[in-house]
């Protein structure tokens, strides 16, 4: 089996998180690297203090990930990458290009660098030279969540060529067991009068 290379967009908003707990439950398999990959944004100072604090929050960002993953998933492979860039994208593709990936998966949201990537980029997974994994974050219960829809385009305004996978239709409701009553006679036919018939036939012999 061939080793895949899936690469996690960490990013500080919840459906990234959510995009990191469907990638291990859903999309990770035994043998798998995991890339968690953060790119944050470069600063307009020219103080290296606040340079390595940016660094450091990264660094602490994509930890919190990391611990997500040993908390329910101890035999992955997992490395972490923090690097500084532009949040159109181009960083993020330079990285997921270099790594060889064979999938990214990315929490997609309003801010999201896709859109600005499809945008500049007719073709994304040509671009990434990989599978394109767009997590939503469910709006709805997941009872009430409409049907999981794949391949759906994200806007009427772009077009972009990468899966869309909306997280609310992925999940199950529980359902309860039902009882089965206990029933001490399966059938009335099953009753038979044969100690009546028996009774019979001993007072006829002590009449005898």
């Amino acid at each position: 089996m061939d080793v895949r290379k899936i690469v996690v967009v960490v990013e500080d908003v919840d459906v990234a998180r959510t995009a990191l707990q469907w990638t291990l439950h859903n999309l990770l398999r035994f043998g798998d690297l995991l890339t968690l990959l953060h790119v944050f944004s470069p600063t307009k100072s020219r103080s290296q203090k606040k340079a390595r604090l940016l660094r450091l929050q990264g660094y602490q960002l994509a930890l919190s990930f990391n611990e997500k993953c040993n908390s329910n998933f101890f035999n992955t492979n997992i490395e972490m990458i923090v690097t500084e860039g532009d949040q159109e994208g181009r960083k993020i593709l330079a990285m997921v290009q270099e790594i060889g990936a064979s999938v990214l998966v990315v929490g997609l949201h309003d801010q999201s660098f896709l859109y600005k990537l499809g945008m500049a980029h007719d073709n994304i997974a040509n671009s990434l030279k990989c599978k394109v994994l767009a997590i939503k974050q469910p709006e709805l219960p997941p009872l009430r969540a409409k049907t999981t829809e794949m391949l759906a385009a994200l806007d009427s305004s772009t077009f972009m060529d990468f899966s869309q996978i909306d997280i609310s239709g992925l999940q199950v409701p529980d359902i309860p067991i039902p009882k089965i009553p206990y029933r001490i006679c399966p059938t009335p036919s099953a009753i038979i009068w044969r100690p009546r018939k028996s009774w019979k036939k001993r007072s006829y012999s002590n009449g005898a």
